[in-house]
């Protein structure tokens, strides 16, 4: 009994600190940031707020404030930006102020400032140099990655033409083949379908980018100060996110007793190699941490956010048969069925390029984009930004926006078509993002959807157990990344 009085008065006492704490914090700041609903001590605006639906939560919330405003999410300020032209000039117009990297309380509580994706200043900016300089490199070695991205679509292929037109869930089908391409880029090998280590880890990465996008895991994302010292669904979030860090440590001590500095096969042989180059340089990023931590980095975001990309995009199409009608015409004419679609045919199919732009832009899978954080105090629009401010650029809100998409809430490839059919571009088109922390996978995801695609439908044609009015398109989940529905489908030859 004692030690449990002890232990309610210990936590009564750190409640009230964090309380006192975030009393002081928001008086600090107060009037120096664009105006936004009133938050209450340490709650913040969590009553306003509906955690199920996080991103229309905050794009209601603008409707009042307008495009710039300031959102509580517990005790953590964050300035939200809403519509192309905030965005764009905040990311882009004054991208050096806005180049630091927010928190995402789930991730942040394994990477901790390491990694090419969550690290800021000197580090993220050498680490994304040597990411491109080496992908570079790998795609004029002796087989190229888009080589690599044919072989891998190929085997896809097969795989789905092993079920025999039998009703399946494609998602663990896609992840195993994205996985395996940036696997190839990582690692120098790839894994069997079967691997059961495989399905952990893609379960791993699955459960744990899910968790962040539901109303617990937005919720974390308010309290994680506290949450992460209790029990719940967090804990196995961080358990799945460990997991995966410790299979990235095993695969580089691996690399460490096979390496051969004159001929690096993967990514983490490259680091390893630069590593050694760098051992007199005291401020060097190249260390183990940053070099399992990018690797995660690369591994996760090089799996998950294309697979579900593509798994979104055949919802879409057995949702809408006319544009996979379309899609298929245009392979046949330009690449025929006997042909294996190669990158450079891109330019001559603009309705494919079309619908994977706009299964892109209607899954938009990054509602709220990465948190960024001021790097400086900075004077944005008519408001104060104090350094260290965090940001929500609202990419979700840029996909949505009428002045450059005519019907922003209705799946139309004609968003990406002139009137002549030809593929036009949108600077409204900002799944990867925009400014200096672009995602770095852009090239790489572009090429493989297009290969992806053309490649499974020159030999496939989509079958849902459902009709097509019947097929629901609206997300599962939307909070840190929108989560498509699971759903069943059928591969049936052509």
């Amino acid at each position: 009994m004692l030690a449990s009085g002890l232990l309610l008065v210990a936590l009564l006492a750190c409640l009230t600190v964090m309380v006192l704490l975030s009393v002081w914090r928001q008086r600090k700041i107060w009037g120096k940031l664009p105006p936004g609903p009133t938050p209450l001590p340490f709650l913040g605006n969590y009553l306003q707020l509906n955690t199920e639906q996080m991103y229309n939560s905050l794009m209601k919330i603008s409707e009042r404030y307008g495009p710039v405003f300031t959102i509580h999410l517990g005790p953590r300020p964050v300035v939200v930006l809403c519509g192309y032209d905030a965005v764009k000039e905040a990311l882009v117009d004054q991208a050096e102020e806005f180049n630091g990297r927010g928190e995402q309380a789930t991730f942040d509580w394994l990477f901790k400032g390491y990694g090419v994706v969550f690290s800021n200043g000197k580090c993220a900016k050498q680490l994304r140099c040597f990411w491109i300089t080496t992908l570079q490199d790998f795609s004029v070695g002796k087989r190229s990655i888009e080589e690599r991205i044919q072989e891998e679509a190929g085997f896809l292929v097969e795989a789905f033409r092993g079920t025999h037109g039998a009703i399946i869930d494609p998602t663990f089908f896609l992840s195993q083949a994205f996985c395996n391409v940036i696997s190839t880029v990582v690692f120098g090998d790839c894994f069997d379908y079967e691997d059961k280590e495989l399905l952990s880890l893609l379960h791993m990465m699955m459960d744990s980018l899910e968790f962040t996008a539901t109303s617990t895991g937005q919720f974390y994302e308010m309290f994680y100060s506290v949450m992460k010292h209790l029990p719940g669904p967090q804990q196995q979030a961080f358990k799945e996110l460990q997991g995966l860090e410790d299979f990235i440590a095993k695969k580089v001590e691996h690399n460490q007793r096979t390496l051969d500095p004159n001929s690096p096969p993967d990514f983490i042989d490259s680091f390893l190699i630069h590593m050694q180059q760098e051992q007199k340089n005291p401020n060097t990023e190249f260390y183990m941490k940053n070099l399992v931590l990018t690797t995660l980095n690369l591994f996760f975001a090089g799996t998950e956010t294309v697979s579900t990309t593509l798994r979104y995009g055949f919802l879409l199409l057995m949702k809408h048969p006319d544009v996979e009608v379309k899609v298929h015409e245009e392979i046949d004419r330009v690449i025929g069925k006997n042909w294996q679609p190669k990158f450079e045919d891109q330019a001559k199919m603009p309705y494919a390029e079309a619908a994977i732009h706009e299964s892109q832009r209607f899954g938009n899978l990054s509602p709220m984009g990465l948190a960024h954080r001021v790097t400086k105090d900075t004077k944005f629009w008519d408001f104060f930004l104090p350094k260290g401010t965090e940001v929500f650029p609202m990419l979700g809100s840029v996909h949505k926006y009428p002045k450059f998409f005519s019907k922003p809430r209705d799946f139309n490839p004609q968003h990406f078509l002139d009137e002549k059919g030809q593929f036009k571009k949108s600077d409204a088109f900002v799944p990867f993002s925009i400014g200096k922390r672009y995602c770095l996978g852009e090239g790489l995801a572009r090429m493989e959807l297009f290969l992806f695609l053309t490649t499974i439908m020159q030999n496939f044609r989509f079958k849902s157990p459902q009709s097509p009015q019947d097929i629901d398109v609206s997300p599962k989940h939307v909070g840190f990344a929108t989560i498509p529905r699971n759903y069943t489908m059928s591969f049936l030859p052509r």
